[in-house]
């Protein structure tokens, strides 16, 4: 293969350093950043240096259509000749092809399909630094496939970030080549939000103030803020451009060429880095990303809002300056502190879809692979066990049915809509419904599935282009892959064939491939459901989904804090079509519970979390019972059970003498106890029922069941419940705190030379002495000591607040009396 003249860009003088580099090594990390030429020059010089094909992987459908275009022009043919692309559903290609542009995630499946790769000398995975999970897990197959079947595969990573130690080593120690980029000055500015403002007003504030510097380049999250930037931006003397990957080819080509007029790209996160958007002279950075999180608790997936790294923030600000000096205006403060790179996709993503691809390339928990960051093992698990229900996987092991979804390149859960949907409603409306699923962006705000699949037919929805021909992709696919030809699907329900063609929503494919989303309203004039996954839900104001008791939810998302999610997009269901497109999820059982503080016993049908039917159960299981009060005194507390004066002061006094002796003497705190109930569940607790019973129970027996037989009749010496005074009083003891505490008249205690003790000695008594009116004079817990000492200061206080008492000079001589004594004379 001859190359032309190529553009003088970066890379140019080090293209003979990368290719001798591969043929040395066969492995290769390149990190030069965005604008250097490394996308279009590089597979050139890749293919001119080797006798077979060059495959480059790219993040993103768009780079990758414009990669192929660029390098097209280059050698002055049409895409399709030299250099061709391959992306879902759209491929130019032709037996004289030397260099293909495709998608990870396509190549992801042409890997899977033929390991070997015939006729590929070399692989270039582009923007690596990126993390996406495809890309991930394209890198740790590749270099399995390299180790095992194609040693002489050359394998280029490149990478617009420095932080390329770990991928070098996973290239087996690859060398690291690096290209700088030439670059102007860029200005940096901060432009946050006024406090109310919404991030689409504060980005057109900061275009029109940078629109005399030249084109704009703004970055927003996603479709839904690039259209109403796009409205608040009405009137500007500019062409206001969208630039994201769902929009038709023509439209992503015009953002991508310079134009007659001043112009303002609206961009997602496309055009961060593979993408060269010419005449920028100012960026606007709204400083957010769309990423894929998974809330495991609540079954919830998809995208969510996040601050974007400092790396990322680096690489938006400098296509401000490719081409002459330029300024960018950051929308968020100026001293926010960002995290350093992006989160790799594989720690917070469902994967579902990577857990079938493990499977189908035969290692199910990617053991034996070689990972930039291995997934995650409860993510990954909970990716199986999605699987296992959708009938893809049988233990660990990818099914016939696995495989066939695997090489539909859909999420699983979405093959598994296509193709039992089919069965059931017929290959056309089956991918009109997955194609809307697939693409949810399609039909702008719309909520009602139904709605959104009648504007998609009459071609008044947005996106009614790209979603027809993927219905025909689908539609094709589905008929290479239907039950009819493969046999049926497991966890699907049957119909006779009228009523299931009678089906003219999209509730039951949707809930085919969500069937924890059906959903039901929670009560009559309730304005939230339940989902079978036991999440709820609330429907946006107005909603005309509103009137229906059952949803199928395509799409819901839920804001940190906020009690129910958000649905996005759903279709109107009933029960009967739950149950047929949900059987796995059904079931009969006696449920005894401990529900709104009592005990709750009836036999109850159920769709996952969704009460169907239920009735009380006059006799439930006693064992069952028994859990369901134990449930209730750790909700609530042992104090459901009767505590007299005297069972809580039983107690105390065994809590001291565990605190002090040890054992034998049982810890009786409420942890202690219900961590070990068949200690005490005997006696009338046996025969409990419900909250009324407990109630019943006293307290004091239970204490007392816990007691050694050996030990029990110690306790009384050990902790006595009162305690004789020289009085002759017997006064009772306070063993509620650290140490007992016993209150007596002062005068009650004269001639008492030493404190009391309990613990056979251990635990000194804390007197707390007490006036004729009840109040303490003295504390001590060192009776000898207080008559020597502090005796002398209470007395003369005290004979002169009550001089009718008789105070004596002597304590330890004097006589105890129960009542006042006059004086003496």
């Amino acid at each position: 293969m001859h190359l032309p003249e190529l553009p003088d860009l970066p890379v140019r003088a080090a293209l003979d350093t990368v290719t001798t580099t591969l043929a040395e090594h066969g492995t290769a990390v390149l990190v030069a950043p965005p604008g250097t030429g490394k996308t279009t020059l590089v597979p050139l010089a890749m293919a001119a240096a080797v006798d077979g094909r060059v495959l480059v992987a790219e993040p993103r459908r768009l780079a990758a259509r414009a990669a192929a275009a660029r390098m097209a022009a280059l050698l002055g043919e049409r895409v399709g000749e030299t250099v061709g692309y391959a992306v879902r559903g759209d491929r130019k290609v032709s037996a004289g092809t030397r260099i293909e542009v495709v998608t990870s995630g396509l190549l992801l499946r042409r890997l899977a399909g033929d390991p070997e790769l015939p006729g590929v000398a070399a692989v270039l995975l582009d923007e690596c630094h990126e993390r996406h999970l495809d890309a991930d897990l394209l890198l740790a197959l590749l270099l399995d496939a390299r180790s095992a079947l194609r040693p002489d595969l050359q394998l280029l990573a490149t990478s617009a970030t420095v932080a390329t130690p770990r991928l070098a080593k996973l290239l087996g120690d690859a060398p690291v080549l690096e290209v700088a980029a030439r670059t102007f000055p860029v200005d940096v500015g901060y432009a946050p939000p006024a406090r109310g403002e919404r991030i689409e007003a504060c980005v057109a504030r900061a275009v029109r103030s940078l629109l005399a510097q030249g084109d704009v380049l703004a970055f927003l999250p996603g479709v839904a803020e690039i259209r109403r930037t796009a409205a608040a931006l009405s009137g500007v003397d500019a062409d206001v451009l969208p630039l994201h990957g769902r929009l038709p080819a023509g439209e992503q080509d015009r953002a991508l060429q310079p134009g007659p007029r001043r112009r303002v790209v609206l961009a997602t996160a496309v055009a961060e880095s593979s993408l060269t958007v010419p005449g920028v002279r100012a960026v606007v950075d709204a400083g957010l990303a769309r990423v894929p999180r998974v809330d495991h608790r609540r079954g919830l997936a998809g995208l969510v809002t996040v601050r974007v790294s400092g790396a990322v923030a680096d690489q938006r600000a400098g296509r401000a300056g490719r081409e002459a000096p330029g300024r960018v205006l950051r929308c968020w403060p100026e001293g926010e502190l960002l995290a350093r790179y992006p989160e790799p996709e594989i720690r917070t993503a469902d994967l579902t879809r990577l857990a079938l691809d493990l499977a189908d390339w035969g290692t199910a928990d990617g053991t034996g692979l070689s990972w930039w960051d291995a997934p995650p093992e409860g993510p990954l698990r909970a990716g199986q066990e999605v699987l296992r229900a959708l009938g893809a996987l049988d233990g660990v092991a990818i099914t016939p049915r696995g495989r066939r979804m695997a090489g539909l390149g859909l999420h699983p859960r979405l093959a598994r809509a296509l193709l039992d949907g089919t069965e059931l409603v017929g290959a056309r409306r089956a991918a009109e419904v997955v194609a809307l699923l697939d693409d949810d962006t399609a039909t702008g705000s719309e909520t009602d599935a139904d709605q959104a699949l009648r504007s998609l037919r009459n071609g008044s929805a947005p996106g009614s282009g790209r979603w027809r021909a993927e219905v025909g992709r689908l539609e094709r696919l589905a008929g290479r892959g239907s039950g009819s030809q493969h046999g049926g699907f497991p966890n699907v329900g049957r119909v006779d064939g009228h009523h299931a063609a009678g089906r003219e929503g999209p509730a039951l494919v949707i809930a085919l491939a969500h069937p924890e989303r059906l959903a039901r309203r929670r009560g009559d004039g309730a304005t939230t459901y339940l989902m079978a996954g036991g999440t709820g839900i609330e429907l946006p104001p107005g909603s005309p989904l509103a009137q229906h008791e059952w949803l199928a939810v395509a799409v819901a998302d839920r804001t940190p804090g906020a009690q129910n999610a958000r649905v996005r997009l759903a279709a109107a269901a009933d029960q009967q079509l739950a149950e047929l497109a949900a059987p796995a999820l059904l079931g009969d059982a006696d449920e005894v519970a401990w529900e709104r503080g009592d005990v709750t016993a009836r036999h109850v049908r159920r769709l996952g979390a969704i009460v169907l039917a239920e009735r009380r159960l006059p006799t439930p299981d006693r064992a069952a019972v028994r859990t369901a009060l134990l449930t209730g005194l750790r909700v609530e507390g042992l104090g459901l059970l009767r505590w007299t004066a005297h069972a809580r002061t039983l107690r105390d006094r065994i809590a001291t003498l565990h605190r002090v002796l040890g054992d034998p003497w049982p810890d009786v705190s409420d942890a202690a106890l219900l961590a070990d109930p068949d200690r005490w569940w005997s006696g009338a607790l046996t025969g409990t029922r419900n909250r009324t019973d407990l109630g019943r129970v006293d307290a004091a027996a239970v204490l007392r069941s816990l007691l050694d037989w050996r030990v029990a009749g110690a306790l009384d010496e050990l902790a006595p419940e009162r305690i004789e005074v020289p009085s002759g009083s017997k006064v009772a003891l306070d063993y509620s705190g650290d140490q007992p505490v016993l209150a007596v008249r002062l005068q009650e205690v004269l001639g008492w030379t030493a404190s009391p003790t309990v613990a056979g000695g251990r635990l000194p008594v804390v007197l707390h002495l007490l006036s004729p009116a009840g109040r303490p004079a003295a504390v001590t817990a060192d009776l000898a000591s207080f008559w020597t000492g502090g005796y002398a200061h209470v007395r003369a206080e005290l004979r002169g607040r009550y001089p009718k008492h008789d105070w004596p000079a002597d304590p330890l001589t004097a006589t105890p009396s129960r009542r006042p004594r006059r004086p003496a004379g």
